[in-house]
């Protein structure tokens, strides 16, 4: 059927990521209907990059933070999908997610697997001008859609203004421009009630 191994190895790997799409998300999508899946939130980030580009704190390969974007969180087709504010959630959420990307990303051919690999470690390190704009971006949609759905995943999981402007300060590493907006959209979100202001232990 295959023409090589290489072309079968590619075709399992993109078969197996197809499992992106039944990965929930916390997230509901902006009409508030049901919940966001992995796959949709990493096309809305590479449209989001394309978009936005312009307002990246540094000079960025786009293309390189578009392939980011849509690999960075396959990982959680093994793993699954760690809510941001979920703190257990977070101290085994780098084994569960190295393991999952040793599996995952070996399915492809050798220099493919190493290169997405590499996309998603840098990611993850978020040391380089791309994936600090990456990060950036993938911070700013959950507030976008919650912003939009009058807070509601915040309010499910009580979080307050002071988790999400502190979860979140790590948009300013990769855009000033988007760092602003998304403060402001805490803000506003806190004013009309869509975010408790009141500290929780």
């Amino acid at each position: 059927m295959y023409e090589s191994q290489r072309l079968s190895r590619q075709i399992d790997f993109l078969i197996e990521i197809d499992k992106a799409k039944r990965i929930l998300r916390q997230s509901l999508i902006a009409d508030g209907s049901r919940r966001e899946n992995d796959a949709e939130h990493s096309w809305h980030l590479a449209l989001m990059a394309a978009v936005l580009c312009e307002y990246a704190g540094e000079p960025v390969d786009l293309l390189r933070v578009i392939k980011m974007l849509l690999v960075h969180d396959l990982v959680e087709i093994d793993a699954g999908d760690t809510f941001a504010y979920d703190d257990a959630g977070y101290e085994t959420k780098l084994a569960r997610e190295r393991a999952a990307a040793e599996r995952i990303f070996g399915l492809l051919p050798p220099d493919q697997a190493g290169e997405y690999r590499a996309l998603w470690e840098e990611f993850e390190a978020c040391e380089t001008p791309e994936a600090r704009f990456a990060a950036a971006l993938d911070r700013l949609q959950p507030i976008l859609l919650n912003h939009r759905t009058r807070g509601a995943t915040w309010k499910k999981h009580g979080v307050t203004k002071e988790r999400v402007l502190e979860r979140n300060q790590g948009i300013a590493k990769g855009s000033a421009a988007l760092w602003r907006l998304a403060r402001a959209l805490i803000e506003d979100a806190a004013a009309r009630g869509y975010l408790d202001e009141d500290s929780r232990p």
